[in-house]
């Protein structure tokens, strides 16, 4: 598989999320832990093109696999089905150094991938890729305690069947690998993701290893609407 690095790679990753024009006059507030300058404005301004973010995406394949789904052991997290505005944010905060990954920090660099026009072309192409009927789940032990957790604190902007929320950057958690959720709430917890929306921080400081065990194991078990799902065993044809 050839690698692409198109001129605008990562801050299409980071950047387009479908997102329609704003005018210049009516830019909606925006809190601070969203803000990532004018870069993400004009990425989140553009329309993208599924065709070129198709080549840009052959380098993020190498880790998240041509479908997009990740790894089931949570060693890296699926893109497909994510909500646009989230990928976006996430990759202009790792561009920016404001939240720490030092794997995909030398793939988001400018020099490696561009422009925004770039981040809007693969994030377009991310959304359509189906996602996984098979993400990687937790031992199931304690359920009953992550469903009363989930309820308690997840519900809010999660959603009750985990689907997020775009326009407010809530990420999409249903379907997502239980390992990597469990990775990010306790790197939330901990102070480790500085990117972390502050009322999430403050929603599970108090939390033991038990209940994020246990709140994680049961996000992961939520699974996405049928129409959103590929088929097991699904392989990409745009990299077959």
């Amino acid at each position: 598989m050839k690698v692409v690095l198109k001129s605008a790679l990562v801050v299409a990753m980071a950047l387009s999320v479908g997102g329609v024009a704003l005018a210049a006059d009516k830019k909606p507030a925006m809190p601070a832990w969203k803000m990532q300058g004018d870069e993400l404005e004009i990425a989140m301004s553009l329309k993208g093109d599924a065709k070129e973010g198709r080549d840009i995406y052959e380098v993020c394949a190498a880790c998240h696999l041509p479908e997009g789904w990740g790894l089931s052991d949570g060693t890296f997290p699926q893109l497909a089905g994510q909500h646009h505005n989230v990928l976006v944010k996430q990759l202009a905060d790792i561009r920016a150094q404001n939240r720490d990954n030092p794997t995909m920090y030398p793939f988001a660099l400018p020099s490696q991938i561009g422009g925004p026009q770039a981040v809007a072309d693969v994030v377009e192409y991310i959304a359509t890729l189906p996602m996984t009927p098979e993400n990687g789940v937790g031992p199931g032990t304690d359920l009953a305690l992550g469903e009363q957790l989930y309820k308690d604190n997840c519900v809010r902007c999660h959603g009750a069947n985990g689907e997020g929320n775009n326009e407010k950057y809530f990420p999409r958690i249903h379907g997502q690998h239980f390992e990597y959720i469990k990775r990010q709430f306790r790197e939330i917890r901990d102070g480790k993701r500085r990117n972390a929306n502050p009322d999430m921080v403050k929603q599970v400081k108090g939390f033991s290893d038990r209940d994020l065990e246990a709140v994680s194991d049961y996000t992961s078990r939520i699974k996405p609407p049928a129409d959103r799902l590929g088929p097991p065993g699904w392989q990409n044809p745009d990299f077959q």
